[in-house]
């Protein structure tokens, strides 16, 4: 039967089907169907093929065409357009062009069939039934916790049965990603230090016996002298957390871990140092950083990587009061470091600059922070990828190779000396929080504060601040906050855990 792993499932009943087409080759050429195409085309007696060769011009990739009553099994019938057959890792855009094409496509088709209020639907899985997957399941995605009015849930499956595995694997990349996105967009009256810490250690214990979660109370953090963190977290009434997530995947327990360090600012108004107030509801996803390594965290979990994965989260708001921090006070890390506050709103710094200290208690392969950091770093690349700062090649070419397969993308930024001197230089402790001409690359003044809190040499720091939010950049991922670049972190654990290089 074409309905293939539907059987005994949701799929019962009323079922979508999402079809690919590739683009024409030469122009009086017939469509170039998927395999799964062409199985069903000949099913209805080449009828797909007549229709769409006469409902309009060939299908431009990541457009759609919508087909009733060809077969009783889907009613509905959406085929999209995967562009050209085999493209490849395009050098030009630093991604493999066909997973993206067929993420793009599938999610289109997808909404599709959501539009039309069926509540399932079957997929292609078009020659890469991760890329399918992910498509499906990252564009089916909706934040409605709030709403009464929600829009009708559906089941997407693996049409037929190539590629089960693969299909799964992608199910479980972008419900990873999905946890991120519903993080960082959830309000942050609900998302608050401990809140977040809950929502993690429950999701962790469901996926996984191998993982050992430890909510961490203010007391322990003074006890760790976490001074920097403090101080930015007792501006607010909201008590801070520090969240530190074992996975034990190796079958040596002894081996060193990744260890990954995300920023969990869970409401950011600048502190003092107040923001402007339009837009400043978005920073409610200002721990887009913790939310996405605990995410990448839990699916490595899911997925059983053979490897040991620390995850540290400082949590905490920024808020101003007659307790906050002032500009020009002096505060002390974890490591003996004076750290001068020039402004209240580079506070994200501070609570990294204690937890990189931290992580260095765990004889780490490598350490890698993720953190919503600089407004400098979205204006340098917007959103098309997250900046990487990191002296260690070896992490930048995992970090790099994972991110042309994801279509999550990384780009190289400079840890020149030449930013560290302008943090250095300052009047009152060791270390500015602000580089000294205020403006000028603001991204890498931030990587080289951080830096000052880091001696191993494999470490990288990802600014997302870009990366933070879509509006329709990433065709397959809704309007909303992003979630980025979770994938792309598990595929470089992934790659991690098979790369058996001692450092």
């Amino acid at each position: 039967s074409l309905a293939g792993s539907a059987a005994a499932s949701p799929c019962e009943g009323c079922r979508g089907l999402v079809l690919g087409v590739y683009a024409k080759e030469k122009e009086e050429a017939v469509p170039q169907f998927t395999n799964a195409g062409e199985t069903f085309d000949r099913l209805v007696s080449g009828k797909l093929t007549e229709l769409l060769c006469i409902s309009g011009p060939p299908l431009k990739k990541g457009k759609i065409r919508l087909f009733h009553g060809l077969h009783q099994d889907f009613p509905s019938v959406v085929v999209v357009g995967l562009g050209k057959k085999a493209a490849g890792v395009n050098d030009q855009e630093n991604w493999n062009e066909d997973k993206e094409n067929i993420r793009t496509a599938v999610a289109v088709g997808c909404r599709q069939v959501q539009d039309l209020e069926v509540p399932c639907v079957e997929v292609d899985p078009c020659g890469d039934a991760q890329s399918a997957a992910e498509g499906a399941v990252l564009g089916l995605y909706e934040y409605n916790e709030f709403k009464q009015e929600k829009k009708p849930v559906v089941t997407a499956q693996l049409h037929g049965s190539d590629g089960k595995e693969a299909w799964q694997k992608g199910v479980m990349f972008a419900e990873g990603q999905n946890l991120a996105r519903y993080l960082m967009e959830a309000p942050a009256n609900y998302i608050t230090p401990m809140k977040f810490a809950e929502v993690i250690e429950q999701k962790l214990r469901s996926v996984n016996s191998n993982v050992k979660v430890h909510i961490r109370s203010k007391a322990w953090i003074e006890e760790q002298q976490m001074g920097a963190f403090l101080s930015v977290a007792k501006g607010s009434d909201e008590p801070p957390v520090f969240l530190e997530i074992h996975y034990s995947g190796s079958a040596n327990a002894n081996d060193s871990p990744l260890v990954f360090v995300g920023k969990g600012v869970t409401f950011d108004s600048g502190g003092i140092s107040l923001k402007p107030s339009s837009g400043m509801d978005a920073m409610r996803a200002d721990m887009g950083g913790a939310a996405t390594v605990c995410s990448a965290i839990m699916t490595a979990a899911a997925l059983n990587l053979p490897l040991n994965i620390i995850g540290l989260t400082p949590l905490c708001e920024n808020m101003p009061s007659s307790r906050a921090n002032k500009p020009g006070d002096v505060v002390r890390a974890k490591n003996g470091k004076t750290i001068q506050v020039d402004n209240t709103d580079a506070e994200g710094r501070l609570l990294l600059a204690d937890a990189l200290c931290y992580a260095h208690n765990f004889n780490a392969r490598a350490i890698v922070n993720a953190a919503t950091l600089t407004g400098a770093m979205d204006v340098a690349l917007g959103s098309a990828a997250t900046g990487v700062f990191t002296s260690s090649s070896w992490l930048w070419s995992h970090l790099y190779e994972a991110s042309i397969l994801t279509g999550d993308r990384v780009w190289r930024m400079p840890l020149f000396e030449h930013y560290t001197k302008q943090v250095t230089d300052c009047p009152l402790a060791d270390v500015s929080n602000v580089g000294k001409y205020s403006r000028a690359g603001g991204a890498c003044t931030a990587a080289a504060f951080l830096k000052e809190f880091v001696t191993v040499a494999n470490w990288a720091h990802l600014d997302i601040a870009g990366v933070m939010s879509n509006k329709d950049e990433v065709p397959y991922l809704g309007k909303g906050m992003a979630g980025r670049p979770t994938r792309t972190l598990v595929e470089f654990a992934t790659r991690l855990s098979k790369d058996k290089q001692s450092v």
